[in-house]
């Protein structure tokens, strides 16, 4: 059965992946009670954990060394406590070529969305995120089978997909859940919890 983590973690972990973010960002992440987030994010910050800072008319909290260590702590006993180090990190070693190919998928994207990207360069780049997306589907059931935590990456990525054919900031939009924005996440979170750098 897939280990749960506890709310503590993924409290910290949600604000990690998304680097900034409110509580409610915080709190949907891993699909937490907003009020209790709340408390809970007080508490990190009463620990020296995370802060929050406000620019350009938006709030959020981010993590400050001493919670990226913290967190880094937590992840770290949790694979060990479940025995999901190898697991995780063979997923890891399987998940690196799918981010050559979705980072050259993006970086075209971007490139030609410099100069007005047309109906052939979205779907040439649809194309190549939807074959991304099979692959990505049995990567994630080999990790919630270890850790329920990593569930979600695959349907995000195939609804930012979805909405992209309408509205090409699902691609690569920093302003949405763009497909994106939840690769960078997914990277991350693998990163982040096997403790190594990208």
């Amino acid at each position: 059965m897939p280990h749960t983590s506890p709310t503590a973690l993924l409290v910290l972990h949600a604000v990690r992946l998304k680097g900034f973010a409110d509580t409610d960002a915080v709190a949907a992440r891993f699909d937490l009670d907003a009020a209790q987030t709340g408390e809970d994010l007080l508490d990190a910050e009463a620990y020296g954990q995370i802060s929050r800072s406000s620019f350009a008319g938006l709030a959020g909290w981010s993590l400050t060394e001493a919670g990226r260590r913290h967190n880094e702590n937590l992840l770290r006993a949790e694979l060990d406590q479940t025995g999901s180090r190898d697991a995780v990190a063979a997923a890891h070693d399987d998940f690196l070529p799918l981010n050559a190919q979705a980072t050259q998928a993006f970086t075209a994207w971007q490139l030609a969305s410099m100069d007005t990207a047309s109906p052939a360069a979205t779907g040439d780049t649809t194309g190549r995120l939807a074959a991304l997306a099979d692959r990505l589907a049995p990567l994630e059931l080999r990790l919630t089978g270890r850790l329920s935590r990593f569930g979600g990456y695959h349907g995000r990525f195939a609804g930012a997909l979805t909405r992209a054919a309408a509205d090409p900031a699902w691609i690569t939009g920093m302003e949405v859940d763009s497909c994106h924005r939840i690769w960078f996440e997914l990277h991350e979170d693998l990163v982040a919890t096997l403790n190594i750098t990208r």
